[in-house]
């Protein structure tokens, strides 16, 4: 059974940092492109960051320069950095793996992705 777990969430004021964790377990994340997604109530779930293996990142144009994604293999974890952290990073955020390997779909469609985290709630203030 593969379950994803994240962490690291919390409530910081503007400007501030946080850093995300998601240990995998059941499946070997680097074999998968894996993700960060954010949803706010009553709103569609937004792609943050993805990245597959040791390739380039991708991220969403309102967190380039102040998130970074990266993976540690060897503990089957993916992080999510977060530099000056803005009150509309407010969202509850989830990891998710694409084991299927749905490259017709973009990296940062939630659609790809078939293994999905509980969440983690962070809210940043002004």
């Amino acid at each position: 059974q593969v379950q994803l777990v994240e962490s690291g969430g919390g409530s910081v004021q503007a400007g501030g940092s946080l850093r995300l964790s998601c240990v995998g377990s059941g499946y070997a994340l680097r074999n998968a492109r894996i993700a960060w997604f954010r949803q706010d109530p009553g709103k569609e779930r937004e792609g943050v960051a993805s990245i597959y293996n040791d390739t380039t990142p991708t991220y969403a144009d309102s967190v380039k320069g102040r998130f970074t994604i990266s993976g540690d293999y060897a503990k089957n974890t993916l992080y999510l950095q977060m530099n000056n952290l803005k009150p509309e990073d407010t969202s509850s955020y989830y990891c998710a793996a694409d084991s299927v390997g749905r490259g017709w779909l973009g990296k940062l469609d939630r659609n790809r992705y078939n293994y999905w985290g509980q969440g983690t709630q962070v809210t940043v203030s002004s």
